[in-house]
């Protein structure tokens, strides 16, 4: 679990120092910029998921005779060398044309082994030997990481230009021991656990970004997001300098073209028979509007269905969404069992959307703008259309965008990603963009609060 987090961190690390998301709509797109704000904070975030997934780091074993006085030449054996635990004390972050630079400076780890020893003098003719435990101390390791990018046709190829680990200074600690041989132990083996310690960490990086990359050679570039729609994914241009960790562009482009999808998959199209105010769905309420209906249909059930008869347009203006959606309505009566549609109606729908975030929660806001509609055709008989156009107008302001108004202040709480919220987030809406900015905080904090 740990590893495949590491993973995804400096996936989406090196992603957004590169990433625009684009539409079919080679006119709309949805642009994601990240500063060198969000670039830190994700980069303390992947510091902290490799200090874990990294570990345990296993180092290859160290056996090495050397000449004690007194005793003579000793053959020692170093096993079961185990980096246990690292922390990082400083990290940087980096981006130019070449790619990314990450720094770690004086990091300290733990480490675990099994030491061995044996050797004969002329004093003493048999062979003497001990093993046992001991414990490595780390102190000061620097690391170095240069990744470079390349935007092949749209997909980012990822390789290691640099790769170094320095460590400079060690602790070793035995469990028991002659203190002759354990001082031996220090001066011969000090160098070569420094060189294994900074081998080992520079090639588990290094394997790790080569399976990075071969994760990004595989990434689609074409991400379903339902059944009927996908979008088109690029990787472009560089790191953005914004006030905030993260910004988030959405062209109007990208809403049209989404609704075309919908439109053209006649996924637009509704059954309405449950609402706030349910005796509206009945001929008995209409028996003075539309007298003719009541009278062949008396308290009667009544079913609307509604589609939308062609593209809606979208505009994004100052600080708002304004839409306007042409529909088709049939009123269905449901009379012993059957559906009998009984008139048709075209209507057209203007309004305007605004939204807002406070705190991790979206908020939202319906006005209507204007509303029209005229008879398609009817089996009830002429209809007095004025007056039926302005009882629908006042329902649609007193009783149907009320309620939704009701439903969208209650908001909807923006989900956490891995254990973060977004804080301190703005969306604006201007010149045919939404942009959201925002930064990141950890999910806790919220529950704390």
């Amino acid at each position: 679990m740990a590893r495949s987090i590491f993973i995804f961190v400096i996936f989406f690390l090196i992603s957004f120092c590169y990433t625009h998301v684009r539409s079919n709509d080679q006119e709309g797109y949805i642009t994601v910029d990240i500063s060198n704000k969000g670039l830190d904070f994700l980069k303390d975030l992947l510091i902290e998921k490799a200090e874990s997934s990294l570990l345990p780091l296993y180092l290859p074993k160290i056996e090495k005779a050397v000449k004690i006085p007194i005793v003579g030449k000793v053959h020692m054996v170093l096993s079961n060398i185990t980096m246990e635990r690292i922390d990082v004390i400083s990290s940087t972050v980096k981006t130019d044309d070449n790619g990314i630079l990450i720094a770690v400076s004086g990091a300290t780890a733990n480490l675990s082994m099994n030491w061995k020893y044996s050797y004969s003098t002329w004093l003493i003719p048999i062979a003497v030997s001990d093993q046992g435990s001991a414990t490595i101390r780390v102190e000061d390791m620097d690391i170095g990481l240069t990744l470079s990018l390349k935007n092949l046709q749209g997909s980012l190829m990822l390789s290691v230009q640099d790769c170094g680990c320095n460590v400079k200074d060690i602790s070793i600690k035995l469990d028991g021991g002659a203190s002759l041989v354990y001082q031996g132990l220090v001066d011969a083996f000090e160098g070569k656990i420094v060189s294994a310690v900074e081998n080992a960490v520079s090639k588990k990086i290094k394997g790790g970004i080569v399976k990075l990359d071969s994760v990004l050679q595989s990434l689609p570039k074409e991400v379903p997001i339902t059944n009927i729609a996908s979008m088109n994914i690029t990787f472009v241009d560089d790191p953005k300098e914004v006030d905030k960790m993260a910004r988030i562009s959405l062209h109007e482009g990208v809403l049209k073209s989404a609704s075309a999808v919908y439109f053209k998959a006649k996924k637009m199209h509704w059954i309405v028979d449950n609402i706030s105010d349910q005796s509206l769905l009945n001929t008995a309420s209409w028996r003075f509007i539309i007298p003719q209906l009541y009278k062949m249909y008396p308290n009667d059930e009544i079913n609307l269905n509604i589609s939308v008869s062609s593209l809606p347009t979208i505009k994004i203006e100052k600080q708002q969404i304004d839409v306007t959606i042409p529909l088709d309505v049939v009123i269905d009566v449901l009379d012993a069992g059957e559906v009998i549609p009984v008139a048709g109606f075209s209507m057209v729908i203007s309004a305007s959307i605004s939204a807002e975030i406070s705190g991790n929660t979206l908020f939202g806001r319906v006005k209507l703008n204007q509303f029209s509609m005229s008879l398609k055709w009817s089996k009830i008989g002429d209809l007095h259309m004025r007056l039926v156009q302005s009882v629908i107008s006042t329902m649609l302001k007193t009783v149907i965008l009320p309620y939704v108004n009701v439903q969208l202040r209650k908001g909807h709480l923006l989900p956490a990603f891995h254990g973060y919220k977004l804080q301190d987030t703005q969306i604006v809406c201007v010149d045919s963009w939404i942009i959201i900015s925002s930064d990141l905080a950890s999910a806790k904090r919220f529950r704390i609060a």
